[in-house]
């Protein structure tokens, strides 16, 4: 390089792969060195592929697989965080694979070559002889397979592989007898796909497969296969139902499992190619415009285990993608998936789970796995540790509808949740293990299985010691239960609000004040309870808006309308100036309606009492500020200020009049409005208030429906008793008196001009 050049280098991570034969990752990215020139233009650029191998010395069968994964991607920059999933299925591969030496025969995983019967050779492969190899592809079916046979041999090699590469004529021919001839021999097709499989097992490669459309006749030879299974079964189920012809169906029967054998060695080296493939995301798509979700499904029907593991191994790919999940919902994916979580293989149910988990985001195939029993069979598999954290994130996901919580309660999954939570240390909580166990908390069943023995002890023990706030959520949420659950908590009442003084962490706080509002025992003391540990002075000065955080402003606010309901409470809130406060926060939190909600419950508490009641009546504005939210569009708040007006109405005059009047306008409105733009549109004073010389007659504050003095006894505003009498005065006393003899009755209806749709007001007050 000249003092004037410089040289940029550019790393980019490719694929992950296990090492052969050591307990290592291998790493393939590319490098990209670039000179560049004085004013930093690129001049000359060169690429390189290289690798990185990572050994891993302290992996054993007791290792963290998902800690070992996090950080391996931690320190190795050249993966990306997204490949975290995958680092940690080779991570989980390399831990249970067979060590060297060791005699007992274990079953290869999907990453080793398929092997098939009918691949065993006399003679060795040669690289020198591919040319005789080839000509035997122009023989007879015996020949082409033999020669298909010597040239996977070769492909089995790597290295042989850019020398079959650069030989189009063995590969065009390959092609060509694929294509001709997929029909006639299982063997031949078998075998010509896996050739094909080895060089899709190199992305580089993928290239040479397409161009050869190998895929896309892959995708024909395992429809047709699968349709041949159809087949199959019918021709079995007539022969055995056939009495007469028990020796030909058993002989049909072990020529079938012969077949089968065949066809679903075909089927796995196809979909295993094809899954190779899809690593490219528009083809991908092009599958799936075929039906492969589909194909997927339907072959789960299959019992070989290495066959089902190519399959759900190429659902989980897929599943990643929404209109691939729709497909596996429409064909009900999860009820074949159900059985195989009590298979012995281990690659099989680790995948399996995984394939579950990410269907588990939507909630309807969350449904399918209730139906499907799901939830008793992953509550088994908690006592695999190898399995432990799949089962839970799914249960947990499952957890968050309401519909299924209770379901819980009548398997093994809670105790064993409880076990796993205080097996943890106080220095370490499992975020999984304790959000799993906040959502059960949330169920009346599943709190009462918690808080059996000394559950709810331990449970107050780690979160009043450590201060755990998850604890205590999923404390909080078993203190909201009705019977014998909350009862148990009597006893920590004191703890809970000690804490709630002496605690500066607001989230931590929050939990507790949210559990000692839950707490509406009769029998507890709330008024020992507050001057025990001084809550009074603490409430009024954290209520005031701005002290604190609004989550934390609005507990306490719950925490008022809990303890308001003993007389003494009460009694001690309204002296303390709380009520004011409530007001003003009312104001400043006006549009939340949760925060109304609960500060107008605190008001309907608080006038069940003689004492409170005469407080909030006279010495507050609290039934304007009800009478103004009665019509609220929170159907919540409306219910609570009806009830609470009603109750000071009862026992106040001055405001049951107000109160009448105002739930007679609302609920007469649309009749009220119409009599008003009457009146606006007739020239001069239609009902003469105007010139009675009645001061107290006409008073016009801006509200069109209290103009004319009180309401309630305008009686213009009526029908008579038998509504003929309309609000103008047009009908003379005369034409009534001829109605009730009975004449007049045509004139009547024709002088009656109420619009269509408007209906007449009525005396009656609602809710009074």
């Amino acid at each position: 390089l000249s003092p004037d050049q410089s040289m940029l280098l550019k790393m980019k991570g490719g694929s992950l792969d296990v090492h052969p034969t050591e307990k290592a990752l291998i790493v393939q990215y590319e490098v990209e060195a670039t000179i560049l020139g004085e004013m930093g233009e690129p001049m000359v650029g060169e690429r390189k592929e290289c690798q990185k191998i990572i050994r891993l010395k302290s992996l054993n069968v007791n290792t963290d697989i998902a800690s070992l994964a996090q950080k391996v991607v931690e320190e190795c920059r050249l993966i990306h965080p997204s490949k975290l999933p995958e680092v940690e299925q080779l991570l989980f591969y390399l831990q249970n694979c067979r060590k060297p030496g060791n005699d007992k025969q274990e079953k290869h995983s999907s990453r080793d070559f398929i092997s098939f019967e009918g691949m065993e050779l006399d003679q060795e492969a040669n690289i020198n002889s591919i040319d005789d190899y080839v000509e035997l592809l122009y023989e007879e079916i015996p020949e082409k397979v033999k020669g298909a046979t010597l040239i996977l041999h070769l492909a089995r090699n790597s290295g042989n592989l850019k020398d079959l590469m650069q030989n189009k004529t063995a590969l065009g021919a390959l092609a060509r007898v694929l294509r001709e001839d997929w029909k006639q021999s299982v063997d031949l097709t078998t075998t010509i796909i896996s050739v094909f499989f080895c060089f899709s097992s190199f992305s580089q490669f993928h290239m040479l497969v397409t161009h050869y459309k190998v895929g896309a006749l892959c995708m024909n030879i395992i429809e047709h296969e699968l349709m041949k299974y159809d087949l199959w079964q019918d021709e079995l189920q007539k022969k055995k139902q056939n009495q007469n012809a028990k020796k030909e169906h058993e002989k049909a029967l072990r020529k079938y499992q012969g077949l089968l054998t065949k066809q679903e060695q075909l089927l796995q080296v196809g979909l295993y190619l094809l899954l190779n493939l899809a690593e490219d995301t528009w083809t991908e798509l092009k599958m799936r415009n075929k039906n492969i979700v589909q194909t997927l499904v339907k072959t789960l029907e299959r019992q070989d285990e290495e066959l089902l593991l190519v399959v759900v191994t190429f659902l989980k790919k897929l599943s990643v993608f929404m209109e691939n999940k729709n497909d596996m919902a429409e064909t009900n994916a999860v009820m074949k998936l159900a059985r195989l979580l009590s298979s012995d293989h281990k690659d099989l149910l680790n995948n399996t789970l995984r394939l579950l988990l990410n269907l588990s985001f939507d909630t309807g195939i969350r449904s399918q796995m209730v139906q499907a029993g799901l939830i008793p069979k992953l509550s088994s598999l908690l006592a695999d540790e190898s399995q432990r954290q799949l089962c839970m994130c799914i249960l947990y996901h499952i957890s968050m509808d309401d519909r299924f919580k209770s379901m819980f309660a009548y398997t093994d999954c809670i105790p064993q949740l409880m076990k796993m939570l205080f097996v943890c240390g106080e220095s370490h909580t499992d975020k999984k293990l304790i959000s799993f166990c906040i959502n059960l908390a949330a169920n009346k069943k599943n709190a009462q299985v918690i808080c059996e023995g000394n559950g709810l002890k331990m449970l107050m023990n780690r979160g009043l010691k450590p201060k755990d706030v998850f604890f205590m959520k999923m404390i909080r949420n078993l203190s909201q239960h009705d019977g014998p659950t909350k009862s148990l908590f009597i006893d920590y009442v004191g703890d809970l609000a000690a804490q709630v003084v002496g605690e500066e962490k607001e989230d931590y706080v929050i939990e507790c004040l949210g559990t000692l509002a839950n707490l509406t025992i009769p029998d507890l003391d709330w008024d020992l309870v507050l001057k025990e540990y001084n809550l009074v002075p603490y409430l009024k000065d954290h209520l005031k808006p701005g002290s604190a955080e609004d989550d934390l402003i609005l507990e306490m606010v719950i925490l008022i309308g809990t303890v308001s309901t003993d007389d003494s409470c009460a009694v001690t809130m309204a002296k303390s100036g709380i009520i004011p406060t409530l007001i003003d926060l009312l104001n400043v939190q006006q549009q939340d309606d949760e925060f109304v909600c609960q500060i107008i419950y605190v008001f309907y508490q608080m006038v069940f009492h003689q004492a409170t009641r005469d407080v909030i009546i006279k010495e507050t504005d609290v039934p304007a500020y009800l009478i103004d939210l009665m019509h609220d569009q929170n159907a919540e708040i409306r219910k609570v200020c009806h009830n609470t007006l009603d109750i000071i109405a009862e026992h106040d005059a001055a405001w049951w009049g107000r109160v009448q009047s105002e739930k007679f306008r609302w609920h007469n409105s649309q009749w009220l409005e119409m009599v008003e733009g009457r009146a606006v549109a007739d020239d001069g004073d239609p009902f003469g208030y105007g010139d009675d010389g009645d001061p107290l007659a006409y008073i016009d504050d801006g509200d069109p429906f209290t103009r004319y003095g009180n309401i309630l006894e305008r009686p213009d505003l009526f029908y008579s008793a038998d509504r003929i009498i309309p609000v103008n005065g047009t009908i003379s006393p005369e034409v009534f008196t001829d109605y009730l003899n009975g004449d007049g009755l045509e004139l009547c209806q024709q002088s009656s001009s109420i619009p269509e749709g408007i209906t007449p007001p009525s005396t009656a007050i609602p809710g009074l």
